[in-house]
């Protein structure tokens, strides 16, 4: 069923992005015998048993499992899970796989989306095959590179000048003026049952980690490492959860303190008023969490470091090497310890140099 956060009524697990009230939504359903429950194959289609969506409507693309990687770093063994290796290069081809089924069970043909870019891509590469015809609104500074992939994906791209939160508004007002369904995975809880496979994959390739940190604007990768790994603790895999730490753009803090200064290399989480803010607050309270600002000379260093070491992924990407360094020197982080930072987006998509 799906549950509101705010109010707690359950509704039918249809495609719908709110409850009556106005709160949001996230799927509640037991689950049991994980490893019992997993299916034989090498891609996301293994934790079909931990979604809500049925064999019978399936995109034609399907998410990778994705590699992680260890390096020390400050006397900490850093695990990069490399999601910038999925299909259309970002981790949110997870939520969209879960995303796409379920529009395509319910037979809906014609979305509305907005996104900084990788939400969009993703969404035209699973929706376009599927037979769903996409309208993405995304901000007009967007970069060239992902705009080009955008038109020859089939998309019907509209620019939206302003900020991020401009975008949001008027592809709500499209969707509501046209008559069509808005997909936004800022609101979507199929979105989040995408997401949380990545700490079931997380879970099987490296155990718990003691910590986590996610590129945080809108909160789907936050909230979905927060879902699979409390299903793991219910199903009685696990006895704690890991620390999460919520990584976000300086000036668009929503968790952490506002900074007067803008990270806008960051793109893909200048999100300053994410409607979920209160679910991610549970999230970091839940495993005595704590949200990290990073700025844009921070995200740059990291971006370096990352090239440098074989990782060719975009700016938002490098948030979390970038708080690893301020919690490494804040001594929040134990030396030993074991941290997991997925590195959410490809750099192959950058036209210009950064």
């Amino acid at each position: 069923m799906l549950r509101c956060t705010r109010c707690g009524k359950s509704y039918p697990e249809t495609f719908r992005l709110r409850c009556d009230c106005g709160g949001t939504l996230l799927v509640e359903r037991d689950y049991y015998d994980f490893f019992g429950n997993l299916l034989p194959y090498l891609d996301m289609r293994r934790y079909l048993n931990f979604l809500p969506i049925g064999g019978n409507y399936l995109p034609p693309a399907v998410p990778a499992i994705t590699p992680t990687t260890s390096l020390e770093i400050g006397g900490v063994f850093a695990l990069f899970k490399l999601e910038y290796l999925q299909p259309s290069g970002s981790f949110k081809d997870r939520g969209t796989f879960v995303t796409v089924a379920k529009l395509m069970e319910e037979g809906i043909r014609e979305v509305v989306l907005d996104s900084s870019g990788n939400a969009a891509l993703s969404m035209a590469l699973y929706s376009t095959p599927a037979g769903i015809r996409l309208h993405t609104f995304v901000p007009s500074k967007t970069m060239p590179g992902k705009l080009s992939l955008l038109h020859r994906l089939g998309a019907v791209v509209h620019l939206v000048g302003g900020d991020r939160m401009a975008v949001h508004e008027k592809a709500v007002d499209f969707a509501e003026r046209e008559g069509l369904t808005y997909a936004s995975h800022w609101l979507n809880p199929y979105f989040i049952e995408g997401t949380k496979t990545v700490a079931f994959e997380a879970y099987e390739q490296i155990g718990i980690p003691d910590c986590v940190l996610a590129p945080t604007g809108s909160g789907t990768l936050l909230l979905g490492l927060w879902k699979g790994f409390r299903e793991l603790k219910e199903m009685g895999e696990i006895t704690n959860l890991p620390r999460l730490v919520a990584v976000q753009a300086a000036g668009y803090e929503s968790l952490c303190r506002r900074s007067p200064v803008k990270n806008r290399l960051a793109d893909g989480i200048t999100i300053p008023e994410p409607p979920r803010l209160g679910e991610m607050r549970t999230a970091l309270e839940e495993t005595n969490g704590l949200c990290v600002s990073v700025d844009e000379m921070e995200t740059r260093e990291a971006l370096s470091w990352l090239k440098r070491a074989g990782f060719l992924v975009e700016p938002t990407s490098a948030v979390v090497l970038a708080a690893l360094w301020k919690l490494l020197r804040a001594g929040e982080i134990a030396e030993g310890s074991r941290v997991l930072l997925p590195l959410t987006g490809s750099g192959l998509k950058l036209t210009e140099g950064i």
